[in-house]
């Protein structure tokens, strides 16, 4: 079986979670930004996801320059990905968006997830 991989994206107004198993979406959320969420708000989410789906999740912490990754308490003190009993973080570096040219290419009502499905599992190691 295939692990699932969770790819978070922290922005200054939202923060993105792509949920996959393989090639199949298993779910995509847009959040508010995490400077406005509870400190465990984002472990809390993992721990629950994977209870639901009994199974330890792979989660890629998706960032760039703009990135308000350290709100969603996801990394040790050292900048490295957290781990537990049910998720593995791994950090992985994000290409920046290009301009008004991707805006207008957007057409899922949920968000443009492009860049996050660029993002493999074989990055963050």
């Amino acid at each position: 079986m295939e692990p699932t991989i969770v790819r978070l994206s922290p922005e200054s107004t939202q923060t993105r979670l792509l949920m996959t198993r393989g090639a199949r979406d298993l779910g995509k959320v847009i959040l508010p930004g995490a400077a406005h969420a509870h400190p465990r708000a984002a472990s809390t989410l993992l721990e629950g996801l994977s209870l639901f789906l009994g199974e330890r999740l792979c989660v890629v912490l998706c960032v760039d320059e703009r990135s308000t990754s350290c709100e969603l308490d996801l990394l040790d003190g050292l900048g490295y990905g957290a781990r537990s009993l049910f998720y593995d973080v791994g950090v992985a570096a994000r290409l920046s968006r290009r301009g008004p040219r991707s805006a207008r290419r957007l057409r899922l009502p949920a968000g443009d997830f492009r860049d996050l499905r660029r993002v493999t599992l074989e990055e963050t190691r």
